[in-house]
């Protein structure tokens, strides 16, 4: 009997051992066995408050939740547009740094308990961060055009400096009298400097400028503007073709002709042509570039870049490969094929 008493200190250190290791499970977010019983989620946090606020933190606070055995942890979610952030924390409050002056981001939080049971959000919370920023961004740089057709333009320009954050880019027409008709908004999420002006009538002039605008508001000057001319209608035209093909390759005789009213002064063609095909040799027409990797862009050499209504141009191709050119186009007109 003399030992019961030391058996008794033991027993109380094992349990008060016992309970110190499911403390500690329970705040390292680990599920302690009994947990495995547990199917009832933890009730919906209350409404998220804030504590203290500045251009790129805030503080948040929200009523606890209630749990039949413990919450453990409470996710916090901030999203601004489509893009998000996740953060956590054991206690009732939390803050978040790194945050952007002026955005307006949107809170919730939920609670989770030991066996992994998540509450409902509870309602979210939809706060404008203040204003940081008092400079406007710089001038955009002047626009080049390229990819011009009869119909769109394409232009790209280089990027403003900002001091915080550009909200979008506005892509203005230079219409008589110097009035502005917006015809692009390019927002910044991801960040681009280009854009597609489509609409347009052949054939004729157009200035465009290019302005920033940053998350607060503030506008750039205007770029220097650019005038770009849109090509004519594309002609009317029609091909013939010779090809000699072997098991891996092929050499194509080509003429096109005309068949509009309108001669053509300088010229692009292009035809399918897959990516694994490769040119050997090419004769009246030099290559410009692979579109999309599946069609062969050519233009008009020195010497045959005109056209006249009912004049052809011939032009040559030795390239690997079985795709045959086809759905062959002049100035972006999709040629007819022509009677032998």
């Amino acid at each position: 009997m003399p030992d019961q008493p030391f058996r008794g200190v033991r027993s109380r250190a094992a349990a008060l051992a016992a309970c110190a290791l499911v403390a500690t499970l329970v705040a390292a977010g680990a599920t302690p066995a009994y947990a495995a019983d547990d199917i009832e989620r933890p009730t919906a946090p209350g409404p998220i408050t804030v504590v203290s606020i500045d251009t790129t933190s805030v503080e948040l606070t929200w009523a606890a939740s209630t749990d039949n055995v413990g919450v453990v942890r409470y996710p916090v979610g901030a999203r601004f547009e489509d893009t998000g952030a996740q953060y956590s924390t054991d206690t009732t409050s939390i803050r978040i740094t790194g945050l952007r002056p002026s955005r307006t981001y949107t809170f919730s939080v939920w609670a989770l308990d030991a066996a992994g049971n998540s509450s409902l959000a509870n309602p979210t919370l939809r706060l404008t961060m203040p204003p940081g920023d008092d400079q406007p961004p710089g001038a955009p740089g002047q626009p080049v055009a390229y990819d011009v057709s009869a119909t769109q333009v394409w232009l790209r320009w280089a990027h403003s400096v900002e001091n915080v954050a550009l909200d979008r880019y506005e892509v203005f027409r230079v219409d008589a009298g110097g009035a502005l008709t917006l015809v692009r908004d390019v927002s910044q999420y991801p960040p681009r400097n280009s854009a597609q002006i489509g609409g347009l009538t052949p054939n004729t002039p157009y200035t465009f400028v290019v302005r920033a605008r940053d998350e607060v508001g503030h506008l750039s000057p205007l770029s220097a503007p650019v005038t770009v001319t849109t090509l004519p209608p594309p002609p009317s035209c029609a091909v013939r073709s010779v090809v000699r093909q072997w098991s891996d390759g092929f050499v194509a005789h080509l003429v096109v002709t005309n068949t509009g009213t309108t001669a053509v002064d300088g010229w692009t063609m292009t035809w399918r042509f897959w990516a694994s095909q490769q040119v050997q040799g090419i004769w009246g027409a030099k290559v410009v570039d692979r579109v999309n990797n599946s069609y062969l862009r050519v233009a008009n050499t020195s010497r045959n870049a005109v056209i006249p209504p009912g004049g052809s141009v011939s032009l040559g191709l030795v390239a690997t490969g079985t795709q045959l050119p086809e759905e062959i186009t002049l100035n972006g007109g999709l040629c007819t094929v022509a009677d032998e």
